[in-house]
């Protein structure tokens, strides 16, 4: 599994380079499911012209509006991967089998039903999948809340039973600062889940801390790395002292991320 963020499709230009990340590692992976998010500050364009319409917008059709940046996203990085030979589909949260409860705007995950995923990778493909938004029980599009593609990533991760769940920001990995802010700051090679929550908790923007809580339930490994520097090692999480389940627990998706 490997997730993009905003910031790595922030422009065009930035698909042909995740495409050649993806492609490099389909080299050692040869079933790979992609999930990714809106182009950086798509989603806050969005939200605007809806609020421009509308400042309090009926929320069924808020979903039906903010869902559309993945949309975009997941197209134009199959095209990317078509133009440099690699055969790609790409799925909207609902046509992937992510099954959510009736909130608008922060559903939670109740089930994943990945056939359609399922039969792109034993055909070879590359997946793509949007992430933040599903489909509930009762038909409608909704959406998981404010990085809630992390979610999707780690869900998806445990309904595929996949190794681990590769995700590619705009820096190095977990720091013990903000190596924005601070250019001494430490690069933390490996952390369990619980560090991890902590740094979340304590104002780190790493992850949405409803996935890092379904990883550690389920054992299934992280990994942060650069989409810049791709090469370089990033961030580990996993706890060493728990051992993978054979197979994933997905009845627990709901009560763990929820």
């Amino acid at each position: 599994m490997m997730k993009f963020g905003g910031a790595s499709v922030a422009t065009p230009k930035h698909f042909k380079q995740i495409a050649e990340i993806i492609v490099t590692r389909k080299k050692i992976h040869n079933r790979l499911v992609i999930v990714v998010s809106a182009m950086a500050n798509a989603t806050k364009q969005l939200i605007s012209l809806a609020e421009e319409v509308n400042p309090h917008p009926p929320s069924r059709e808020y979903d039906m509006l903010v869902s559309v940046g993945e949309r975009i996203s997941i197209s134009l990085l199959a095209m990317a991967l078509a133009g440099l030979g690699e055969k790609a589909v790409s799925f909207t949260g609902s046509q992937s089998g992510i099954m959510t409860s009736d909130e608008h705007s922060n559903a939670h995950i109740v089930e994943i039903r990945p056939h359609r995923i399922l039969k792109v990778m034993d055909e070879k493909k590359i997946a793509i999948v949007a992430g933040f938004q599903g489909c509930s029980l009762k038909g409608e599009i909704t959406t998981l809340g404010q990085n809630g593609s992390d979610i999707s990533a780690v869900a998806m991760g445990v309904a595929l039973q996949a190794s681990g769940v590769e995700f590619y920001k705009d820096v190095g990995g977990v720091y013990d600062r903000d190596p924005k802010l601070d250019s001494e700051a430490q690069l933390l090679s490996t952390l369990n889940y619980d560090e991890a929550q902590d740094i979340v908790t304590g104002g780190g923007r790493i992850l949405h801390p409803r996935c890092l809580e379904l990883a550690k339930r389920n054992s299934l490994p992280l990994h942060i790395l650069s989409f810049h520097h791709p090469e370089v090692d990033g961030t580990k999480i996993f706890d060493a002292a728990v051992s993978r389940p054979c197979a994933p627990r997905l009845e627990q998706v709901h009560n763990h991320i929820a």
